[in-house]
């Protein structure tokens, strides 16, 4: 009622175009290189930008936003204390707990790399190798990496013969001893790519190397494109926007890890397709 009286449309066309945009913070520093290919996607699309600043998280100063949804990019650190403090809705997409390996691993079994895997702790992996090992048919190297997505140490191979909590950086990177690792036989990887999956469909996609010398835009007519989005259709997703590594090993596409979209490096993803799809997903939950 009252549409149709011309004193009124501007009005509510007004707030209807203001319903429709939302807030980007982004931590430029985290991401120097591509910073401002994403910060221009998101001006095109007629959203906000905020520049992060460290500060809100030591003072708890961060603006309110209240009402506007908002959607954060930026640090891995960062995107996991937002997630934890429920700073703004939908905030940052970065539900660490649903990210740990044990909790996803199960479910993606059809597709992972690692078909066989352990779960313990630094100390327990060192104290009781041979055990851990044995069921893994006993291999003289093997792979182990954080159960955790904020990685408090970058997975590695190990010889049995070299396992030692000073071998997994402790006392570096970490300092808790029981901290939760997966240990799994070593496995030749080749090629991988980087895929941003909103809801159950990849938006974007990119091939890169892990050193992040080299990133290419994906073709999504290619196989590792159609196999991250049948994995993206079938996989029970952790959270409505994430990312999904594919990898080459031994002549075969399979799924390497999950991680937080809001924390994730995008390589040469579209931005404009992933601010599109992911501001949309924002917005479909106010």
């Amino acid at each position: 009622p009252g549409r149709g009286d011309p004193r009124r449309v501007g009005s509510w066309e007004t707030e209807m175009a203001e319903r429709e945009k939302l807030t980007w913070v982004l931590e430029a520093e985290v991401f120097p290189d591509s910073h401002e290919r994403m910060h221009a996607a998101v001006a095109e699309a007629g959203h906000e930008v905020l520049l992060w600043k460290d500060a809100w998280l030591e003072d708890d100063s961060w603006p309110r936003l209240s009402g506007t949804p908002v959607v954060f990019h930026g640090s891995l650190g960062n995107a996991a204390q937002l997630a934890a403090q429920g700073a703004w809705t939908p905030g940052a997409y970065c539900n660490t707990a649903l990210f740990h390996c044990s909790s996803w691993y199960p479910g993606a079994s059809a597709w992972l790399l690692q078909a066989n895997w352990v779960r313990t702790t630094a100390a327990g992996l060192v104290e009781s190798l041979p055990a851990v090992l044995g069921q893994l048919g006993d291999p003289d190297r093997f792979f182990v990496r954080p159960d955790s997505p904020l990685k408090p140490f970058s997975g590695r191979v190990l010889h049995r013969d070299a396992v030692t909590l000073a071998a997994l950086d402790h006392g570096f990177y970490f300092d808790d001893e029981l901290l939760p690792v997966i240990v799994a036989p070593m496995r030749n990887v080749g090629r991988e790519w980087r895929y941003v999956v909103v809801g159950s469909d990849v938006v974007a996609g990119s091939a890169y190397l892990p050193d992040g010398r080299t990133a290419l835009p994906d073709d999504p007519s290619g196989e590792p494109w159609r196999t991250a989005a049948q994995i993206a259709r079938e996989l029970d997703a952790p959270e409505q926007v994430y990312v999904l590594d594919v990898c080459e090993s031994d002549g075969h596409l399979r799924l390497l890890e999950l991680n937080p979209f809001s924390g994730a490096d995008l390589y040469a993803c579209d931005r404009r397709e992933v601010v599109a799809a992911v501001s949309a997903c924002a917005l479909a939950a106010r």
